[in-house]
C-alpha cells in the first residue's frame, strides 16, 4: 500500500486497506460531484454515511451508486439541508441532535461558486452565507455529536487566494461586488473556521482541517460561462508554466475527493489539525501569486480566525461555546 499520495491519487487509492466499519460520517452536498464520490468511497469501506442535500429527490437519484457500492456494513441515509436558509440549517441540526447518534467525522463539502450578486434567505451575500455561515451554524449546533477524537473537514479552495475575508463589509454593501472575490472570501472563511474550531475542540481530541480538492469540472461551476471556464483554464495553465510544472489538467472527481477522505480518515490528526491541505498533503505557506499551490498566511491567522468567529456569531444571532 502506498505510503504517500499526491495530486493523481483517487479515493480508492487513499482508502485501500482502510476499514471504516462502525464509523459514522456526515457529508454535506451529496446530490452531485465530490459529495457523491466522497460518500461512495466512505460507504464502500464500511462507514455509515449521513448525506445532507437541499434537493432530496436529486440526491436519492445521484446516490444510487453509493448504496450499490456499500460494503462491510456501509450505508447511506439522507437528510434535508439548505445551507442558504438558517431555518433549514437549524432544523437539520436539531433533528440530528434529537436522534442522538454521534459522528466520527463531519465533511462540509457543499458549496456554491462565482454566483451573481444575491442574498440567502437570511439576507447574507450568497457565497459567504452558503459556504461559510450555513456550515458555521450547522457544525456548531451538532458539535456535541462529534466524538472525542473525531474530526471536521471543511472544503475550501485555492480560490481563497482571491481574497481575505472583509469583516467590515462581508456582504458587499459598499459595492464593488466580484463573483470571484466573494468566492475567495467564503473559501478563506472556511479555512479560518477550521482553525478556530480546531483550537476550541482539540482538548478533547477533535481536530479540524480545511482543504483544496483541486480543480474539477463539477456542478460547482454551473454559474460560470464557457468563456469564464476557458479563461480560468488558460490562467491555470500559464501559472503551471510559470511555476515550471507540467501542463495544467483538470482532476477527475475521484481524484478531487481523495484529499477529503485522506484528511478525514487517513492522515494523522496532529498532522492536519488547524492546517490547510491539498493533493493529499499539508500545504505550505505561499505568497507567490504565480505559485500553483500553498496557502495564504491570512487564512491561517489565529487572531483573524477568532475575529471571524465573533463576526459570524453576530451575523447569525447565536453564540457557541
Amino acid at each position: 500500500m502506498p505510503t504517500a499520495f499526491g495530486a493523481e491519487s483517487t479515493t480508492d487509492d487513499v482508502l485501500a486497506g482502510v476499514d471504516l466499519s462502525g464509523k459514522r460520517v456526515l457529508v454535506t452536498g451529496v446530490s452531485a460531484g465530490l459529495g457523491v464520490e466522497t460518500a461512495r468511497a466512505l460507504a464502500a469501506h464500511g462507514a455509515t454515511v449521513v448525506g445532507a442535500a437541499r434537493d432530496l429527490k436529486k440526491a436519492r437519484a445521484a446516490t444510487e451508486v453509493v448504496r450499490a457500492d456499500a460494503k462491510n456494513g456501509g450505508s447511506l441515509d439522507l437528510v434535508e439541508l439548505d445551507l442558504a436558509s438558517l431555518a433549514s440549517v437549524r432544523a437539520c441540526a436539531d433533528a440530528l441532535v434529537a436522534a442522538g447518534k454521534a459522528f466520527d467525522l463531519v465533511i462540509c463539502n457543499a458549496g456554491v461558486m462565482a454566483t451573481p450578486l444575491g442574498k440567502t434567505a437570511d439576507g447574507f451575500e450568497t457565497q459567504f452565507g452558503t459556504n461559510h455561515l450555513g456550515h458555521f451554524v450547522l457544525v456548531n449546533r451538532i458539535a456535541s455529536l462529534i466524538k472525542d477524537g473525531g474530526r471536521l473537514v471543511n472544503l475550501s479552495s485555492a480560490g481563497h487566494r482571491f481574497s481575505d475575508v472583509d469583516l467590515d463589509d462581508p456582504g458587499f454593501e459598499r459595492g464593488g461586488y466580484s463573483e470571484f472575490a466573494a468566492y475567495g472570501r467564503s473559501k478563506t472563511a472556511n479555512i479560518l473556521f477550521a482553525v478556530e474550531f480546531d483550537r476550541r475542540h482539540k482538548a478533547r481530541g477533535v481536530r479540524a482541517t480545511a482543504l483544496h480538492p483541486g480543480v474539477i469540472q463539477t456542478e460547482l461551476g454551473r454559474y460560470m460561462t464557457p468563456e469564464i471556464m476557458a479563461a480560468m483554464a488558460a490562467s491555470l495553465a500559464e501559472s503551471a508554466k510559470t511555476a515550471g510544472a507540467s501542463n495544467f489538467s483538470f482532476k477527475t472527481i475521484p481524484q478531487g475527493a481523495a484529499t477529503s477522505v485522506w484528511a478525514g480518515a487517513v492522515a494523522a490528526a496532529d498532522e492536519v489539525g488547524g492546517r490547510y491541505c491539498e493533493d493529499c498533503h499539508v500545504a505550505e505557506l505561499q505568497e507567490d501569486p504565480n505559485a500553483r499551490g500553498g496557502v495564504r498566511a491570512y487564512a491561517l491567522d489565529p487572531d483573524r480566525a477568532k475575529a471571524l468567529w465573533a463576526k459570524s456569531e453576530a451575523m447569525v444571532g447565536e453564540q457557541f461555546s
